[in-house]
């Protein structure tokens, strides 16, 4: 209980501050441009150049125009008006009677140039679109593939604590779907925002320059449409925050019960199942909704804004046409690059959506990455040595999450090289936690954990984990091979090698029994094989790496009798030597043992060998009674049955 009300203590705060707009982890986001500064410095360059050759198209279309228009009037005036008149007519043309002339033979070779540059413009700009494209997709691959990496990377080097108040449909949503609506910014909402800073800039420079009035007219839309961006920006990113948790949540539902698959059908409960899952996808469409009718009103007003400043312009540049200030191809020309100012406003919605999602991702992925493991090496942290397996707890006290009542209470004890330590207790009395504190998958409130004398939290992880063998009470195959699951801690070992551990687990006859042997795939969490079986792999795993200090948490609990006594006596012969840790539910597992502890409520309250504890501790012969008369009576059924046949 106390657990499970930490974690929800946990997600809800760090969902509470997830809703705050968090625009800074995008900048940091963006920031891993730089692990791939060479395709995208491409990728912008031809950005830059496709962007210059689209400026150049309304000045050759003006260009085009006025050929057309000049060469018209050239033509009209030298086939009807008297040559006596025309000085007068090309002055009042601003214009010379050879200007005439010019205009009138050259117009069509004008118009044909003008046709063709625009042509080559068009080209160069459809070239360059390409390389940005295609190198902008390689940028965001590049950078969702780091973060993807990173995000897993952190995720293995975690605390159990952190997994412990996490779900794992959260994580997994973090690591594609994050990921993928940060990488969609990058490939094209980026860009988009870029290209539309370049062209409104450089268009703007070149309306000032064409046209300084009219410019001015449509200037009062940019404020608008930025004071436009940064509200919706704050407003937008909630949602989008909003719509990945309710996603997360969708994929939580749908992860676990495709894992407890079995269970769910023994008990009937795919109503129940399927009614969870149909109440988080309603949670997700109805927050997609509300997405969907804010950006239905962004947009519209977008266009408004931008259809003011085009009826703005119509009605000025109208006025300069109907007075002479303006000519049909400086309007032509303007109106092109008034689109350019125009189109940055069009695409205002989609950027800030695809910016929105963003941030929100950034966010959520940076709340991984940033991370603190409770459990880590310390700052010059040393090699563990090869150990010999000698084993102290020195009032060693644990509490789950640093709070909350002691899940263990000043833990004392030692185990010489080579000893059998055996620890027995009811559920929840704390045997787990200790042999969890030995390879640090959490670390001691108060007290000290010594191997050889060498305090665990002042060596490496990895030195000290890699000399101890587990098997866990839940038994995690991987997909593969058996023999790849048996060789999981030492990817190098031969063949023989793997062979000897599963003999040595009483594996290899079962193994063999299957058509591929060694080679039989294990399927999907080793959904192909028996518990038992499961259960010896997972000890030929642990014993493959040869360790000095073996931890075997129940590990016949999935097993029957005749296999419990099969891996029990491989396991006596293997302990030899080594310093082993083991919990069994059953006293018949454990009698040889070196040392017994019995724990109760977090403390050990008797040690000592089986004949020991049994004269001395009143617990301790309370449990071997109950489970010989248990251990009998369950037998009898089985005796009457050989009886029978």
């Amino acid at each position: 209980m106390q657990a499970t009300a930490s974690r929800q203590s946990g997600g809800q705060g760090r969902g509470g501050s997830g809703m705050k707009p968090n625009f800074a982890a995008l900048r940091r986001a963006i920031g891993y441009l730089g692990n791939q500064r060479r395709p995208a410095m491409i990728a912008y360059g031809a950005l830059i150049f496709a962007t210059i050759a689209q400026l150049a198209v309304p000045q050759l279309v003006q260009n085009m125009l006025e050929a057309v228009t000049n060469g018209t009037i050239a033509n009209t005036v030298l086939d009807r008006a008297p040559a006596a008149f025309l000085p007068m007519i090309a002055e009042r043309l601003n214009l010379t009677v050879d200007q005439l002339r010019a205009n009138s033979v050259n117009a069509e070779s004008l118009l044909v140039n003008a046709v063709l540059l625009v042509i080559a413009f068009a080209v160069i700009r459809g070239v360059f679109a390409f390389v940005q494209a295609y190198m902008s997709e390689r940028v965001s691959q590049g950078v969702a593939f780091d973060f993807r990496n990173q995000i897993f990377a952190k995720i293995q080097r975690l605390s159990f604590s952190y997994h412990d108040q996490n779900q794992t449909g959260q994580l997994m949503i973090r690591a594609t779907s994050d990921v993928e609506n940060l990488r969609l910014f990058i490939a094209q909402g980026l860009v988009l925002a870029a290209q539309a800073f370049i062209l409104l800039i450089a268009t703007l420079i070149i309306l000032f320059l064409t046209n300084w009035q009219l410019t001015l007219v449509i200037l009062p839309t940019l404020p608008l449409a930025m004071i436009l961006f940064v509200i919706f920006g704050s407003v937008a990113q909630p949602l989008f925050i909003a719509v990945q948790q309710k996603l997360s949540n969708l994929n939580t539902v749908l992860q676990e019960s495709l894992a407890g698959m079995k269970v769910v059908r023994a008990f009937v409960r795919e109503p129940y199942e399927q009614k969870r899952f149909e109440t988080s996808a309603t949670d997700l469409l109805s927050q997609s909704i509300k997405v969907a009718r804010t950006f239905s009103f962004l947009f519209p007003v977008i266009f408004l804004i931008a259809q003011l400043g085009q009826a703005a312009i119509l009605y000025f540049a109208g006025r300069g046409i109907v007075t002479g200030d303006l000519n049909l191809g400086e309007y032509q020309k303007f109106s092109l690059y008034l689109i350019y100012v125009f189109f940055p406003l069009g695409n205002l919605g989609f950027i800030i959506s695809l910016m929105a999602q963003a941030a929100s991702s950034a966010g959520r992925i940076f709340e991984i990455l940033d991370a603190k493991s409770d459990v880590e090496d310390k700052t010059g942290a040393t090699t563990l040595p090869s150990i010999n397996g000698h084993v102290q707890f020195k009032d060693v006290t644990f509490r789950y999450f640093g709070g909350g009542d002691p899940v263990l209470r000043k833990v004392s004890l030692e185990a010489q090289p080579g000893q059998t330590i055996a620890l027995l207790g009811a559920t929840g009395s704390g045997k787990t936690t200790i042999i969890n504190l030995l390879p640090r998958f959490y670390d001691a409130t108060e007290g000290q954990i010594l191997i050889d004398g060498l305090d665990v939290r002042d060596v490496t992880l990895d030195s000290l984990r890699s000399q101890i063998g587990i098997v866990l009470q839940e038994t995690n195959l991987f997909s593969g091979s058996i023999r790849d699951n048996i060789a999981f801690g030492r990817p190098d070992a031969s063949l023989d090698e793997v062979i000897a551990a599963a003999k040595a687990a009483a594996a290899h006859d079962f193994i063999m029994s299957f058509p591929n042997g060694y080679d039989t795939d294990v399927g999907e969490r080793g959904t192909t094989l028996s518990g038992g079986q499961k259960q010896r792999i997972a000890i030929a795993r642990a014993l493959i790496l040869d360790p000095r200090l073996l931890i075997l948490d129940d590990s016949t609990s999935s097993v029957d009798l005749v296999t419990e006594y099969k891996i029990q006596k491989a396991l006596d012969n293997l302990m030899k030597g080594r310093t082993s840790f083991v919990i069994a539910q059953r006293i018949s597992t454990v009698l040889n043992a070196d040392q017994i502890l019995v724990l109760e409520k977090g403390q050990v309250v008797a040690c000592g060998t089986h004949e020991e504890l049994m004269e001395e501790s009143a617990i301790y012969a309370e449990i071997y009674h109950s489970q010989l008369v248990g251990d009998a009576q369950a037998t009898e059924p089985d005796a009457a049955l050989q009886e029978a046949k």
